[in-house]
């Protein structure tokens, strides 16, 4: 008895769409054992994308199930990482944008309620009127050199406009700006510091 050998006529005579579906069972497979490959590197992108386990377990469920269906598109011999990290990432960004198109946000609380946040928003003033008056105290103890050029620029006056109405050089300007506000900065920390 001859063992017979397959050849390519035999594998030609093949009805095509079983060879088609034996080589879509191969690439399957293949992407299979990528996926797995790659699973946990994908989990901790999700995690980090989406700030909770629930969420990134769904974004990784269903980045898994779009590379499946789309196993076709993967060109052999690429980056497969890359490729499923970019499908993972366009899921999120796609995602993202939708929940700001419904207007909804995500109660944080333990129920996990959705809350329409409307368009009208109401916001307590109190504290931040105070932080707006604590600050113009600071910036009323800057040095004239700097207060008048920050003062400037606060109220939209641009660089070179505040360099002309001061008679002093741009890059003198920028530079006195940049120190008050550097100054302003430390001087609201050791506020916040005092008051704690």
């Amino acid at each position: 008895m001859q063992r017979r050998f397959i050849t390519v006529n035999f594998v030609k005579e093949f009805d095509k769409t079983i060879f088609t579906s034996i080589k879509n069972a191969i690439m399957e497979f293949n992407i299979n054992n990528q996926l797995e490959k790659v699973s946990p590197s994908l989990r901790a992108f999700s995690l980090k994308l989406t700030g909770n386990e629930s969420d990134a377990n769904d974004l990784y469920q269903d980045t898994a199930l779009r590379i499946i269906s789309n196993a076709d598109k993967y060109q052999p011999n690429t980056n497969f990482k890359a490729w499923a990290v970019t499908i993972m990432r366009n899921i999120f960004i796609n995602n993202y944008r939708k929940k700001i198109r419904r207007g909804t946000i995500l109660d944080q609380t333990p129920n996990n309620y959705y809350i329409n946040s409307g368009t009208q928003t109401i916001e307590n003033d109190g504290e931040t009127y105070m932080a707006y008056k604590e600050l113009l105290r600071m910036v009323s103890a800057l040095p004239e050199d700097f207060k008048r050029p920050f003062w400037m620029a606060y109220k939209g006056y641009k660089y070179d406009e505040i360099a002309e109405k001061l008679e002093a050089p741009l890059g003198t300007i920028k530079s006195r700006i940049f120190f008050a506000r550097r100054k302003l900065q430390k001087m609201y920390e050791e506020a916040g510091r005092a008051r704690a």
